[in-house]
């Protein structure tokens, strides 16, 4: 047996190496990792991410192309396969690649092969059997790289086809764009013409009212010259002269008129003097929904009033209402009082006074339409504090919301509620009949019996809104919604 020394087999393992690197290029930077099965098969390794073929990546991309190509414009259509077509090139020139890598690997392994066949001439026994091992595991690889070189040409052939096919749909694209350019190019000028015709009519028709008007102006100013000349040639002198006394005695009635008035507002100034000469007090304030009304004394001797009697009273000609709890200088006006007059009854050491409003209370302005706005929802809310509770004052000053809705009332503080009670006989609903000068901003509200509550909005304005709007929706339910005492005037609801 021929003995191996370590240096002869270094040397030629060196030499085969020098002769296989000098006439073959290397795609990668080390040889593929391949595993030897039974029968000599080649195993690739699982752990190596599986690469899709060239003719899975065509296949899915022509898929991808003709699920789009229905809801594309045909601009965008014709992008699409152009850029098709630049896939195709690169992928064409991905397989001239491989095809020059496959080329580089037959010259690799031929040369790998002639070396592992000097080789085995020269060693013996174990280094033998390793020898011829490599060589069936270079033909192996032979085998299989012929076998990728057919798959190769197969999907080179794949991708020129797919290269003529996007040739062709691109030429078949940039038609319909062109046919499609030419028809949009037809309609504008079609809607050039039409409008170019409809200024023209305009035009026409506009010069046609021009001169139809100016027409009609020659023929008034003709009538007019007619008249004049008519009007002088009967009697010039004397028309011009009942033309003057008639400008004359215009004149002298609206001085007359204007006298007359005067005459009339000193007149009802001195018969007002005369009625009020023996009363020592008069109200204060504006006489309409919102305000406040307050008895203050005309002059300064005035006896003091705020222990005597006072009761105020609702007059409409000759019916007199009294209003209940009505006992302090001031008043608060409130909606039932609208279009009456309002009166209060003062008994001063057996003296009777009686001060009226000049005219009926008058409502607010917009409120009304405010309450029909309201109206139209099934609940509104308003932000009130409690002032008093059952007759006691009520020491906290928080903030409570008052719902007034189409069947019920509620009063709550965030989630506790302090009263719900449906509209019935027994609840009651008014202006409060004093309280300073928060009157005109608060409520008295008994929700039943034994249950009651003065309640102070942010504004007039909502407090009214919600009287006006509590005394509909239980007139809608047969309620007749007032405050103690009160009868609700007809035509209310």
């Amino acid at each position: 047996m021929t003995r191996v020394t370590r240096d002869f087999g270094d040397s030629m393992q060196k030499e085969a190496i020098h002769l296989v690197s000098s006439d073959v290029n290397f795609v990668s930077g080390r040889f593929p990792d391949y595993q030897i099965g039974a029968d000599n098969i080649i195993i690739e390794p699982e752990n190596n991410p599986r690469v899709p073929s060239l003719k899975e990546i065509v296949a899915k991309e022509t898929t991808q192309l003709l699920e789009q190509q229905k809801r594309l414009s045909v601009r965008d259509l014709a992008d699409k396969f152009e850029k098709g077509l630049s896939a195709a090139a690169k992928l064409s020139d991905e397989s001239k690649w491989r095809e020059v890598a496959s080329l580089d690997r037959h010259v690799l392994l031929k040369k790998l092969r002639d070396v592992l066949d000097q080789l085995r001439g020269r060693v013996a026994g174990r280094n033998k059997d390793d020898a011829e091992e490599a060589v069936s595991m270079v033909e192996a690889l032979a085998v299989q790289l012929t076998q990728r070189e057919g798959e190769l040409l197969h999907e080179k052939a794949e991708v020129k086809k797919l290269a003529t096919f996007l040739k062709q749909a691109i030429e078949d694209a940039k038609k319909v764009i062109e046919e499609e350019r030419a028809f949009a190019r037809a309609e504008i000028e079609s809607a050039r013409a039409a409008v170019r015709r409809v200024e023209e009519a305009l035009q026409e028709q506009e010069q046609m009212s021009r001169s139809a008007e100016k027409q009609e102006l020659e023929e008034l100013k003709k009538e007019v010259q007619e008249a004049r000349r008519i009007k002088m040639l009967h009697q010039p002198s004397k028309v011009m002269g009942m033309e003057h006394e008639l400008q004359a005695l215009r004149i002298q009635i609206a001085e007359k008129s204007a006298h007359c008035i005067q005459l009339k507002k000193e007149l009802a100034i001195l018969r007002k003097l005369e009625e009020n000469k023996s009363n020592l007090y008069e109200l204060e304030g504006s006489e309409s929904l919102g305000s406040c009304l307050r008895i203050v004394p005309r002059t300064d001797p005035a006896p003091d009033i705020s222990n005597c009697s006072i009761q105020w009273y609702r007059t409409e000609g000759s019916k007199k209402e009294l209003i209940s709890g009505a006992t302090k200088t001031l008043y608060a006006p409130e909606p039932f009082d609208v279009g009456r007059f309002l009166q209060a009854e003062i008994v001063l050491n057996d003296e009777r006074f009686m001060v009226t409003t000049t005219s009926p209370i008058d409502p607010a302005a917009g409120l009304g339409s405010y309450v029909e706005a309201l109206a139209r929802r099934p609940e509104t809310e308003f932000n009130v504090v409690v002032t008093q509770m059952n007759g006691r004052d009520y020491l906290s000053q928080s903030i409570h919301v008052f719902h007034v809705g189409k069947m019920r009332i509620k009063l709550r503080k965030g989630r506790s509620t302090k009263a719900k009670e449906s509209y019935s006989a027994s609840m009651q609903l008014c202006g409060i009949r004093g309280c300073g000068n928060a009157a005109a901003k608060s409520i008295f509200w008994q929700a039943k019996k034994g249950l009651s509550f003065i309640l102070a909005f942010e504004s007039e304005r909502e407090r009214n809104a919600a009287i006006m709007l509590a005394r509909r929706f239980a007139f809608d339910c047969n309620i007749i919604l007032a405050g103690p005492d009160d009868r609700a005037p007809t035509g209310t609801s």
